[in-house]
């Protein structure tokens, strides 16, 4: 049976880590991939340019603007059920965004209005164009229900898993050499003596090159994984999570009707 267990939570920086137990690569793949191609975003796919007579081209523009990513209600938008609901500007699957300044220096995010206040650009000050005299930027953008299968704009963040690391600790011939090239804080010396901070182990990289540094530090993999997300900020990560599953529970009852 599998069971899960959570190691770490960062919400400043939307990060999520836990522990697959009784779970294969090819089962948290399978999440990964859901949570990289079919959880549903809104990313700007439609714009209207009224005036722009800044130094971006008006195609620079747009892929600025699609690529930045916006704060999705999943309880109030959905995907668009055909190419209709989007051409007709449905309220269940479209969102209307404007960018209207004519004011010198830069043009951040923050500056579109939003039809849904719950829903505006991720980072307020992420930067679109900066205007000089007399320059100004008129756009109406049409953001939609989408999925990261169709275009990156809508991929939701990142997910990522590896194998639990251990590490084994015999004993250690240079624990001054190892401690002064922990730089992520594995290891650290105390009173002489080289000690494991293991809360630092899940999130280092250095493993490998601690054991080559002192054949005493020794590192294994158990069969327990550990999966990583970190979103972009359009869901919270226990959203896009949720999202996943919905999804594999949808897929399998799919695969089960046609067999």
């Amino acid at each position: 049976m599998m069971k899960l267990e959570k190691l770490k939570e960062e919400r400043k920086l939307n990060k999520y880590t836990f522990l697959m137990k009784g779970s294969d690569e090819v089962f948290a793949n399978t999440i990964r991939r859901l949570i990289a191609e079919e959880v549903p975003t809104l990313a700007v796919e439609d714009i209207e340019i009224k005036d722009n007579n800044s130094a971006l081209f008006d195609e620079m523009l747009g892929l600025r603007l699609g690529l930045l990513p916006i704060k999705t209600d999943l309880k109030t938008y959905r995907l668009p059920k055909n190419a209709d609901e989007v051409e007709e500007r449905s309220a269940e699957c479209t969102l209307q965004l404007k960018l209207k300044v004519g004011r010198n220096g830069y043009i951040y995010a923050e500056d579109a209005e939003s039809a849904d206040p719950k829903c505006t650009f991720v980072q307020p000050k992420a930067i679109i164009v900066k205007l000089l005299s007399k320059q100004k930027v008129d756009v109406t953008m049409t953001a939609v229900m989408g999925q990261g299968k169709v275009h990156t704009k809508w991929s939701p963040g990142l997910a990522i898993y590896r194998h639990e690391p251990v590490i084994k600790m015999g004993k250690v011939e240079n624990p001054e050499i190892v401690a002064n090239h922990s730089t992520d804080g594995v290891f650290t010396l105390k009173a002489g003596k080289l000690t494991l901070n293991e809360d630092k182990v899940i999130d280092s990289k250095l493993l490998e090159y601690y054991s080559e540094l002192d054949k005493g530090i020794t590192v294994e993999y158990s069969d327990n994984i550990i999966f990583s997300i970190e979103s972009w900020g359009q869901l919270t990560t226990k959203e896009i999570l949720s999202s996943a599953a919905d999804f594999l529970v949808t897929k399998v009852e799919e695969m089960e009707s046609l067999i």
